[in-house]
């Protein structure tokens, strides 16, 4: 079983609410958390961007090599991060920096080998965001980074030419213990082991997908 298998009746598993909230409230409970106190998306497309390769695999490929992919490679860094008060607005501030997403680059060799080279990309922020007064506990600065490049080009040795769609959400970040209504701990019930054969239900499964009401990533 699982926490979507299981019988929810008890309502002491994760999902969705039916019924009275309130029922099954047991207690007040102290957690720490890393509260956002502000956050702001940005969507950027950049083009014909010149990136170098490091750690290819397979090593010293044959060229002239090309560009299949690149995509997010671990997470986002923030470099030269500065952060200026505005004097009209003193709850907000400026916040200045570099994003280096690093990228993972899929190509194939003249060989028609497959192969991969890790690379990162730069990208300038200047935003304003809401900035807390000093405090014991400080805050911090957090960057999420996503990319896509379904487009790019072998320029020479180690080398390409990437266009890429990315995606960077910026958060004001601190720790903080919060009080939090609680219907007590969740026990997780027995997982169920997987018994069935590899190719079991799929060749029942429908054509096209159907959308499922209420359910939760």
């Amino acid at each position: 079983m699982s926490f979507y298998t299981c019988n929810r009746t008890t309502g002491c598993a994760p999902g969705a609410m039916s019924g009275n909230p309130l029922n099954g409230l047991c207690e007040k409970a102290c957690i720490q958390v890393d509260k956002v106190l502000d956050a702001g998306m940005r969507q950027i497309q950049e083009a014909n961007v010149q990136i170098t390769l490091t750690n290819q695999n397979p090593a010293n490929p044959t060229t002239p090599l090309t560009f299949v992919s690149a995509v997010t490679n671990g997470e986002t860094q923030i470099t030269n991060l500065t952060v200026e008060r505005l004097a009209d607005k003193p709850n907000f501030a400026r916040v200045s920096f570099d994003a280096v997403v690093p990228i993972l680059v899929t190509y194939t060799d003249a060989n028609g080998v497959t192969g991969t080279g890790e690379s990162t990309i730069s990208i300038p922020n200047d935003i304003i965001l809401f900035i807390p007064q000093p405090s014991i506990v400080p805050y911090r600065i957090e960057v999420f980074g996503a990319l896509s490049s379904p487009m790019g080009s072998w320029v020479s040795d180690n080398i390409f030419s990437i266009s890429a769609c990315v995606t960077l959400i910026t958060r004001v970040v601190s720790q903080a213990e919060i009080l939090v209504p609680s219907y007590g701990y969740c026990t997780p019930p027995q997982a169920q082991e997987f018994t069935q054969e590899v190719c079991s239900g799929v060749f029942e499964l429908p054509i096209f997908p159907t959308a499922i009401q209420n359910q939760r990533i």
